[in-house]
């Protein structure tokens, strides 16, 4: 099994030097050069930024990596308040602005702000993290947006690019039989796209049940969490690794990406600091323990983020990689803080107990689920989004899934919750984008809603 190729880029980018040469990697090295990033990106923040200099009046230098503790977060509330007040560099000097409205959030967006230079860092994470499943010659779809500059899409382009890899801008799946045109006529051997959309095409049947056999090597999944029972089908359909990479647009797209053992991401850790705290206590939580996501970029100018908030779950993954790295190592994240709901006191629900249960039924390619309250008593909505027109058999099949999941079991059982049948067919709120996929809590509402 090959060593994934984050080590040595990391290992040149923590000596200065470009790679050649030889030289070895230790998290001794790592947490040397990260403790150097830290000092140097809160010296920009503090003297150029509004809000960091306001934020860290009075604290204490960083001596060593344990001392970030002491600083306080950074949330998506802050981001949306005053985007402006992050800026470290003239505004003429910003080559990319992307705006994102959370899905349910009716305030102000957030706004990212991104030098060129910060892009480069993107495309080169890019660059060496698909080198781990494609090769030179190879033809990759991206399913992603792309058709403006600086996007992810076009980004992830100029990195394959530098591989000797063609990128093929392809946008998200609006029309699952005219993308699977697209794969078989342009010879596509590698896809990069959303888990529930990327379900779709392999779950796609034609108007006489037949399927489309296509002939993939790898498939790279990103900007939702992927449940494993996606992961499952695309492996048994297709017979190809599928591998899953996190990040997000406040990290600068690129968080880190599994090798070939499949087990887990490895982390950007020249460009970014992780930690997993208790989002409780906002205290550190020992490797092994789930808590939630925080990074701090440490190479990044225009617009830095300092003990950044995601909302993410996810722990450190103690046990080294099977592919022999020193990098750290993350399991995939499964859910969000603000996707855990409260069916009752002390009972929650999340998206990824609904996941496992339904995507593993043959036919499923998407769901929704609101929660709502008629009179004193909660309901669970279900709308599914199905492979083939003839769905009662699926229908019967969530009905049952759906009422075994334990949480949902209890709620039942205790009176605290009915689930409304399930409805076949498109909802509105069924995506074809980017947005993350959640539970929408409509209780307050006082009656069911027809979006998220």
């Amino acid at each position: 099994m090959e060593k994934t190729p984050l080590e040595a880029w990391i290992y040149h980018k923590t000596i200065g030097r470009p790679p050649g040469g030889g030289g070895k990697l230790s998290r001794q090295l790592i947490e040397v050069y990260q403790i150097n990033k830290l000092q140097e990106t809160v010296k920009l923040a503090t003297a150029n930024s509004r809000f960091y200099r306001r934020l860290f009046t009075g604290l204490k230098s960083l001596a060593k990596l344990a001392d970030i503790v002491s600083y306080p977060f950074t949330t998506a509330e802050d981001l949306r308040q005053d985007p402006l007040q992050f800026l470290c560099v003239f505004q003429s000097e910003i080559n990319r602005v992307v705006t994102l409205q959370s899905s349910g959030t009716t305030g102000s967006p957030k706004r990212l702000y991104f030098t060129g230079d910060d892009q480069e860092l993107t495309i080169d994470f890019f660059h060496i993290g698909m080198a781990t499943l494609v090769r030179p010659g190879d033809r990759v779809l991206i399913l992603l947006p792309g058709e403006r500059p600086g996007s992810v899409g076009d980004l992830l382009r100029t990195g394959l690019a530098r591989l000797g890899v063609e990128g093929i801008i392809h946008g998200p799946v609006m029309d699952v039989a005219h993308t699977l045109r697209v794969i078989e006529q342009k010879q596509v051997n590698t896809l990069v796209g959303i888990p529930t959309q990327v379900l779709a095409l392999a779950r796609y049947r034609d108007s006489v049940g037949k399927s489309v056999q296509l002939k993939l090597q790898s498939v790279l999944l990103s900007t939702d969490h992927v449940p494993d029972a996606i992961v499952r089908e695309l492996q048994k359909v297709w017979g190809c690794r599928v591998f899953n990479h996190y990040g997000m647009t406040e990290m600068g797209l690129g968080g880190g990406v599994e090798c070939q053992a499949l087990a887990g991401y490895h982390l950007r850790e020249a460009d970014l600091f992780f930690e997993i705290i208790d989002p409780e206590t906002g205290l550190p939580v020992p490797d092994g323990e789930t808590g939630e996501i925080v990074f701090t970029t440490l190479t990044r100018r225009g617009m830095p983020l300092i003990r950044y908030r995601t909302g993410d779950i996810a722990r450190f993954i103690p046990e080294p990689c099977p592919c022999g790295t020193v990098l750290k190592r993350m399991d995939r994240v499964k859910s969000r803080l603000s996707g855990k709901i409260e069916l009752a006191a002390g009972k929650f629900l999340t998206m990824a107990d609904l996941d496992e249960a339904l995507f593993a039924l043959d036919g499923l390619v998407d769901f929704q689920v609101a929660l709502i309250r008629k009179g004193s008593k909660d309901q669970l909505e279900i709308g599914i989004r199905s492979a083939t027109e003839d769905g009662e058999e699926l229908l019967r099949e969530v009905r049952l899934a759906v009422a075994a999941v334990p949480v949902i079991k209890s709620a039942v059982a205790a009176g605290e919750l009915t689930i409304i049948p399930v409805v076949a067919g498109p909802y509105e709120c069924f995506t074809n984008g980017t947005a993350k996929r959640t539970i929408c809590d409509l209780r307050a509402a006082g009656s069911g809603g027809d979006n998220y």
